[in-house]
């Protein structure tokens, strides 16, 4: 694909770095000549140093003849102003890098449509979603999310005292607009119907709302007693600020650590539910003082890697029982990923690579995108083209081929497990469970 980045900062670099290693044909815009000069000796790319807001310098990008553009600096003005240029001088898709806290106000402002973006994200909040599922799941086999990150997919084991077990899914009351959506047994695995029966010791592979899907997941497996989890925060920036938000709904008790008094006078402010410590994590003694052994979870998100490692450490030998960390570099956190267990560092998130992850999704020329893979079938995402089959009819109106469930459906910002009578609208996402002899017929229906 012909990709243009403007913004060589930490996101941008290691984006572009990564695309052009998979032949992808990149050209970045920088403004800073420092930056400039390091990119065209490190990679293979067309390198413009300039404004990412200049016409001009969006013209000797190729704008007009790129398949991608992605604005990723840190400032949301910049971003915004060349995305919007961009769209109106040819570029067919279009993704913007926010601060967490513009993205807070879609819901009170169309930015999309103002600024002809076709995709808006925070790099913030994806790490910080990525930490959460850790958290709010801890019995799930896998944990991901879709429909940009507001419908989650959770696979849990049956256990044999489940009330679910040897009952038929249309029987089974599960949740408003949640979906059992795959069945594993054994070495065989089923995108079910209505008729098929849940047995002790499946995988099953649910999806919904995060609240709905709890109540789902812990009739299915969860047996315990329903205590509110105890969660310790390292860093009170907008990684630890976003993390405690989605937490705070989430019948956890959250506690942030933060050393800067005029920040957590800030945070004292903006959350409801969270008790705000002016204390310094990376200190034992602060640590033992607010006993943070008998948390849960200790998750450091601070600026800092060396200290998110070693704050991660000492609160593991204090007792902590799951320690999470943020870690800037991709290369360091798949080092800790992979070997963070042997000194209590469960898993390790890089924003750079949650960010690489959510471009995945543009870089293809298919009429879907391919977001998983499962056992037997695999997660679908596709927009719903203007004078398609499905275009304008309820769902329940749509002659589905068998072996295909709808688990998300993405309308402007609103996204939510589709129920029958939901009308699919041109430019809608539909994302679906569909076995390989399901898809064409799937495609066919929304292309």
């Amino acid at each position: 694909m012909n990709i243009i980045i403007v913004g060589a900062g930490e996101i941008g670099r290691h984006l572009a770095a990564s695309l052009s290693r998979e032949a992808h044909c990149i050209s970045v815009i920088e403004n800073d000549p420092v930056l400039a000069d390091e990119l065209e000796q490190s990679i293979d790319a067309k390198v413009v140093c300039s404004d990412g807001t200049s016409v001009s310098a969006l013209l000797e990008a190729g704008v007009g003849e790129c398949d991608l553009f992605l604005a990723l600096t840190s400032s949301n003005t910049a971003n915004l102003v060349s995305s919007s240029l961009a769209k109106n001088l040819g570029a067919p898709q279009v993704v913007c890098r926010v601060h967490p806290s513009l993205q807070r106000e879609e819901f009170l402002f169309d930015f999309k449509k103002t600024f002809g973006v076709d995709h808006l994200f925070s790099s913030e909040r994806l790490a910080a979603i990525e930490l959460a599922k850790f958290i709010r799941n801890p019995d799930s086999l896998v944990v991901e999310e879709i429909a940009r990150g507001r419908i989650e997919l959770q696979q849990v084991e049956v256990d044999a005292k489940s009330d679910a077990v040897g009952k038929a899914l249309k029987v089974l009351k599960a949740p408003e607009r949640t979906r059992v959506a795959m069945i594993s047994r054994g070495a065989a695995h089923l995108v079910p119907n209505a008729d098929s029966v849940i047995e002790a010791g499946d995988i099953v592979t649910i999806f919904g709302e995060p609240r709905k899907l709890k109540t789902l997941a812990e009739r299915l497996h969860r047996k315990g007693d329903g205590d509110a989890m105890r969660v310790v925060i390292f860093g009170g920036g907008e990684y630890g600020f976003s993390l405690a938000q989605m937490l705070e709904g989430s019948e956890c008790r959250v506690r942030i650590f933060e050393e800067d008094e005029n920040l957590c006078k800030s945070l004292v402010d903006r959350l409801s539910n969270t008790t705000v410590i002016h204390a310094d994590a990376t200190v034992v003694a602060e640590l033992q003082e607010e006993q943070v052994d008998s948390a849960e979870f200790f998750v450091a998100t601070s600026p800092r890697d060396e200290d998110n490692v070693m704050s991660c450490l000492q609160a593991h030998t204090l007792g902590v029982k799951t320690c999470l960390s943020l870690i800037h570099r991709a290369d360091y956190a798949d080092a800790i990923s992979s070997s963070g267990r042997h000194f209590g560092v469960q898993a390790a998130v890089s924003p750079r690579d949650a960010t690489r992850r959510e471009i995945e999704r543009f870089l293809t020329s298919d009429r879907f995108h391919l977001v998983k893979k499962l056992p037997g079938a695999e997660i679908l995402e596709m927009r719903v083209s203007e004078g398609s089959i499905a275009s304008g009819h309820m769902v329940k109106e749509v002659d589905w081929p068998a072996e295909c469930i709808l688990v998300g459906l993405l309308h402007v910002t609103h996204s939510d497990v589709p129920g029958p009578d939901d009308v699919l609208q041109t430019g809608d996402h539909v994302y679906a469970v569909v076995s390989p002899k399901a898809r064409k017929a799937f495609v066919k229906l929304l292309g």
